[in-house]
């Protein structure tokens, strides 16, 4: 038998007799739904300068957690749960308890079906089993004795498709591009044919002879590979999801190119090409086979792909001692977190006896805020803090003055429906200035147009020694810079080109709206924050952003509520709006008062080095810039406590002196050569939605999103169905990036930083110079070269509302209802003092006290 006139699927019942093009047509149809059922499991991965936390198994939330665990087993060799080692080591050192164990067995249902017991989890801890993993035809193909002394063809096909996605996609980086005339898969093909190097790494010289069948589009691709594997349909989606498995990486970037054409209303092929590559490549090495090895393949790819659904049967019930495991990890948090919110809710803890309200401050519910607002209410008890999403409600992109960039500046679950610009004031902020403005234009454009032609001159092949030459001595600056790094505060990007002259009078502002918008906009954020009933002097509004040098991933450090960017311009806009008296007169018509005596300010918290950088104080009226005064002293004593409290997981000494050891931070933050400028949100765990009275005054360790909301004003729910729908989505995707990098940082993280080269210029890295594109964070950013600094636990979310309200906007939202049912995150209510959890489709008693399983 040929090669190609191996087994072909079956085609549906009795169609191939009657009518041979309804039989072709219904074929079509069932391969088109497997391809697409394929490349909807793929999570997206965003672009290193909008870089936002993704739960790489969003798209799988269908399914229990355990259920996809097995499926990326069998699938990928993935791991979702920790290796038990991890657990090992909790329980040795008493991070679980006898009684967390004991909770676990006694509320995982399947566990209790099982029978399971203490002493048989213990004993489980000594080793992992091997769990069943599924072939690809790439797998059984490369089966000759010589495959140990060359690379694995698995390895060489993601070698060469990812360095062909490399050239297609990049834009920005390499001076020299290739044609792009045709799509994705037209590109690699003919690459391919172009390429004489791989036959030789595969150990096929002969293989450019056999390129010519290569199928000339995608569709025909798919149907010619499986129409040759000749395995049975209900698996087809699960090989096709296997098979994008080996590039995941480059899937992720083309799920993400998906993702962006969908907000825009538009569809986007790059995934599906990827996919046909992949399945082209094991077409083309069985043309390289002889008849007899290509059938003893194909025989034993369909054997094990005939058994695929109790294969995954067989490894969920492998993987029900490590879920467990993970069960009784996270109750040992869990116990913690709620003797820590009970003890908040006594009487004692309430707001009885606090001075009045002078500053309201509202911070990003990014969990490095909570340890700078409990020190702030401590340091000045006349503060009340806010929790709220860092982008504070604006669906915005940013238009940087005299440049073509379009940023947006909102979480990645939404398209942007404003843009802000850039605008010149007079130091009174009155007015703009025109002439000041065509001038900041200029003096940028020609600024960045110098700075293109000096990048443009080292990027040239052979350039780099002699640009070093050119610039003799002027170079040394540059390495002084990484050799001795300075105690400089933080510099902001976004001022990058304009002349000292203009930037303090450089501010963003929203174009293109008539003040009936403006108070519409307005009045939503208010009632979203809470602050349409009661408003203090002066409303602080403090976005966040990192300080790193020579750090591809430094968008991953700042507010993954804005796109992976500061929320610099976000609270500047808003405190601007809200201080618009045309804006506040149409609140005031509307029924929303903001007091005369208020003022709105914006700031910064730099979560590296734990300062607070004003905006705009210059336009402060008197009053409020007294105020600022005193808040400014609080700042200082707060700061300097969280920096203390940081410095030991830093390498810091936590004695040093105040200004001794802000240096130190500054400097590890203009450090080159720094890996780890700052922990960013490893060690998160929960999410409070509730009013501050539940957390204030509890130390809750840097791990808790702290999002404020009072049930008593949300009568119809719909602030809480937003936050249930929104803030909770993009929690649990940062949850799940960090326990997915943590839990298989091979495949899920992004490898050693040391390592990375960037691709394209913005698109992702390679870790090293080729393996497929890299998603996930590297192991810097959760390993201190010892131990782990992230513990993988899934997200306990804690809702302070009544329990019909939260479980109607569960049944309104599969999303959401997925998400709970499926264990990819815990829910908690709180009524009164007590704790309930959601368990069964219902709410039970917390049960945290030492239970005993049935």
């Amino acid at each position: 038998m040929n090669a190609t006139e191996l087994t072909i699927p079956e085609t549906g019942p009795g169609l191939a007799a009657q009518d041979p093009a309804s039989s072709l047509a219904w074929e079509a149809e069932r391969i088109e739904a497997a391809c697409q059922q394929a490349c909807e499991a793929i999570a997206p991965a965003w672009p290193l300068d909008q870089a936002i936390a993704v739960n790489p198994h969003w798209a799988r939330i269908g399914r229990p957690v355990r259920a996809v665990a097995a499926r990326m087993a069998a699938l990928g060799d993935i791991k979702v749960f920790p290796e038990r080692l991890h657990f090992r080591q909790a329980w040795e050192e008493g991070r679980i308890a006898a009684d967390d164990l004991a909770h676990a067995l006694a509320t995982l249902p399947a566990a209790r079906q099982a029978g399971l017991t203490a002493t048989q989890c213990i004993e489980a801890l000594r080793g992992s089993p091997p769990l069943p993993r599924l072939p690809l035809l790439i797998d059984v193909l490369d089966d000759d004795p010589a495959r140990d002394r060359r690379l694995s063809w698995r390895q060489a096909i993601t070698h060469q498709v990812s360095q062909t996605c490399a050239a297609y996609f990049d834009e920005q980086q390499a001076d020299w591009q290739p044609e792009r005339e045709q799509d994705l898969y037209g590109f690699w093909r003919d690459t391919l044919t172009h390429d004489h190097g791989i036959g030789v790494l595969m150990g096929l010289p002969a293989l450019g002879r056999r390129l010519g069948a290569l199928p000339a589009t995608r569709q025909e691709a798919e149907r010619w590979v499986l129409q040759r594997l000749g395995l049975p349909r209900e698996v087809w989606a699960d090989y096709l999801e296997a098979v994008l498995l080996t590039v995941n990486g480059w899937a992720s970037w083309c799920a993400y190119l998906g993702w962006q054409a969908r907000l825009a209303g538009r569809g986007d092929a790059h995934l599906r090409d990827l996919l046909a590559i992949r399945l082209a490549w094991g077409a083309i090495l069985l043309d390289c086979k002889e008849d007899a090895s290509a059938r003893r393949a194909f025989a034993a790819l369909q054997a094990e792909w005939r058994h695929a659904p109790s294969l995954f049967a067989q490894a969920e019930d492998l993987l029900l001692m490590d879920e467990v495991w993970q069960v009784a990890l996270e109750a040992g948090y869990q116990r913690q977190l709620a003797r820590k919110l009970q003890a908040a809710a006594t009487p004692a803890a309430t707001d009885a006896g606090q001075p009045d309200v002078e500053v309201q401050a509202a911070f990003c519910i990014d969990v490095r805020s909570e340890p700078l607002r409990r020190a702030l209410e401590t340091s000045w008890p006349a503060v009340r803090t806010i929790g709220f999403a860092g982008f504070f409600g604006l669906p915005i992109a940013y238009a940087p003055l005299g440049t073509a960039m379009h940023r947006p500046q909102l979480p990645g679950l939404l398209a942007p429906a404003l843009t802000v610009t850039d605008r010149i004031t007079r130091r009174d902020g009155a007015a703009p200035d025109e002439r000041g403005q065509d001038g900041a234009r200029r003096a940028r454009a020609r600024r960045f147009a110098w700075s293109e032609r000096w990048l443009a001159a080292t990027r040239w092949p052979g350039a780099g020694f002699s640009t070093v030459e050119a610039a003799g001595m002027g170079y040394l600056g540059k390495l002084g810079q990484w050799l001795r790094p300075s105690a400089r505060q933080r510099v902001r990007s976004d001022l990058a080109g304009l002349p000292d002259r203009y930037r303090a009078l450089c501010r963003p502002a929203l174009d293109g709206m008539d003040i009936g918008d403006k108070t519409a906009v307005a009045g939503r954020v208010l009632h979203a924050m809470g602050l349409d009933g009661c408003l203090a002097p002066l409303v602080l509004l403090v976005g966040h952003g990192s300080q790193s040098a020579n750090n591809a991933h430094a968008a991953a450090l700042d507010c993954g509520a804005c796109c992976g960017q500061t929320g610099e311009v976000n609270a500047r806009v808003l405190a601007q709006l809200l201080n618009d008296p045309a804006v506040r007169e149409g609140l005031r018509s509307a029924g929303t008062v903001i007091p005369d005596g208020t003022v709105f300010a914006a700031a910064l918290h730099n979560t590296t080095t734990d300062e607070i950088e004003w905006f705009d104080a210059d336009l402060l009226p008197p009053a409020a810039a007294a105020r600022r005064e005193k808040l400014q002293r609080a700042f200082a004593q707060s700061c300097d406590q969280v920096r203390r409290e940081r410095a030991a997981r830093l390498g810091l000494d936590p004695r040093a002196g105040h200004e001794r050891l802000l240096d130190a931070y500054r400097r590890r933050a203009n450090d080159g050569a720094q890996t780890r400028p700052e922990w960013g949100l490893a060690g998160n765990a929960s999410f409070i939605i509730a009013p501050r009275s539940r957390t204030r005054g509890a130390v809750l360790d840097g791990r808790s999103f702290l999002h404020d909301y009072d049930a008593a004003g949300d009568t119809d729910g719909s602030v809480l169905e937003l936050l249930m729908t929104a803030p909770m989505v993009v929690t649990n995707w940062i949850n799940w990036q960090y326990h997915a990098s943590t839990c298989d940082p091979a495949r899920l993280g992004s490898g050693n930083k040391v390592l990375h080269n960037v691709v394209g210029g913005r698109i992702g890295v390679f870790e090293g110079n080729g393996g497929d594109l890299r998603i996930g964070l590297s192991r810097q950013s959760l390993h201190d070269g010892k131990r782990w600094m992230h513990e993988p636990l899934r997200l306990t979310v804690v809702i302070d509302a009544p329990a019909d309200r939260i479980e109607a906007i569960i049944a309104r939202h599969a999303a959401v209802r997925d998400l709970l049912e499926n264990g990819w995150l815990h829910l908690w209510r709180c009524e009164g003092a007590r704790l309930f959890r959601r368990a069964g489709g219902g709410w039970q008693d917390l049960g945290l006290e030492a239970p005993q399983p049935d």
